[in-house]
């Protein structure tokens, strides 16, 4: 397999080169077809690399100096207009110029949006770019949520062009043929909801090109009746955040609660295997790694403050994309399907 070369912003997310960079390593022993840019402060990146690189990896693994970074605190528009040599958008660049296959960033949300949508451009017919990502269900496969945070408002069409989104990255990343996409809402009923998501339900009903199976209810997203499920940012991202939340809750109970005693000390051996399993499934970090669907190119948003192991998630993410090709695949089914619907 040819190279396939990857631009980190090593300074993004709560810890930055701590975290980016060790992961960084980590997948570059897991991929052998695999180069990594790393964008930052080469005072604090060229002392972490001398420590722990390995001489069979130098060739594989450059650093890209970076006067600047984008902080958590910055808002989209002064990170766009201000950070213009910062660690996110020399990545970004990268990847814009040819130079990278993909950006993987766990930096500010918004300014990575913005700097996105600047530098890589929109596929055609597509309005937003949108934060997307997979989800567990009980059935074993996965479930792909968007937008997760990057529109807070958005109208009927920007939903319709979410969905048809969804649609295509269900069929060429998780080959499904017919993808199923569904509306999150307040109620199954057609009655329930706003103008906005009755307005997006008649648009997906009309197209011919989506499998659209109704409405959602939030209990219903883990079950694995849908593949695709569709929503504004502002839902999205509160729905995300609850569940991880929760699921961490769960996990954190469950250590603290189970001491066994007696003769439960004798089944230990034979459950906790299953346990192991049941509480690693519900552990958010392994789904970490929300794509930016509806660009130019491959941009994936770890989460701010993703552990090793949940940025090597990311870094994975971007992997497949990059392997599977998905923005050129996605272009073309969408261009045909915008085409189509604009006749």
């Amino acid at each position: 397999m040819s190279h396939l070369t990857l631009a980190l912003d090593a300074m993004g997310g709560d810890h930055g080169p701590s975290i980016t960079v060790p992961a960084a390593l980590q997948a570059l022993h897991s991929h052998p077809h695999l180069k990594i840019q790393l964008f930052g402060l080469e005072q604090e990146l060229t002392p972490l690399l001398d420590k722990s690189l390995p001489a069979t990896l130098t060739d594989r693994i450059s650093i890209h100096h970076a006067d600047d970074v984008v902080s958590m605190g910055d808002k989209p528009s002064f990170a766009l207009r201000n950070r213009r040599q910062s660690s996110m958008r020399l990545a970004l660049n990268a990847v814009a110029d040819g130079h990278a296959d993909a950006c993987v960033s766990a930096g500010n949300t918004g300014a990575l949006m913005s700097m996105a949508k600047f530098v890589l451009k929109t596929l055609p017919g597509i309005e937003r770019p949108a934060l997307i990502a997979a989800l567990p269900t009980e059935v074993g496969k996965r479930v792909h949520m968007l937008d997760l945070g990057a529109n807070i408002n958005c109208d009927s069409e920007t939903l319709f062009q979410f969905a048809l989104m969804g649609h295509v990255l269900a069929q060429q990343v998780e080959q499904i043929e017919r993808p199923k996409i569904a509306l999150l809402n307040i109620g199954e009923e057609e009655t329930k909801g706003n103008d906005q998501i009755k307005q997006t339900a008649q648009l997906l009903l009309d197209s011919d090109d989506i499998h659209f199976v109704g409405y959602i209810e939030g209990r219903d997203i883990f079950t694995g009746n849908v593949d695709v499920v569709v929503c504004d940012g502002f839902v999205g991202n509160v729905c995300l955040k609850t569940c991880e939340g929760l699921s961490q809750f769960i996990i954190k109970e469950f250590k603290r609660r189970f001491k066994p005693k007696g003769w439960l000390k004798f089944l230990l051996p034979f459950v906790l295997p299953t346990l192991s399993r049941m509480l690693k499934g519900m552990n958010p970090d392994q789904y970490n790694g929300a794509s930016l669907l509806g660009l130019r190119g491959i941009v994936v948003k770890s989460h701010g403050n993703a552990d090793l192991k949940a940025f090597q998630h990311a870094i994975d993410e971007a992997i497949v994309e990059m392997e599977r090709q998905v923005p050129k695949r996605i272009k073309d089914q969408l261009e045909a399907a915008l085409l189509d619907k604009h006749c």
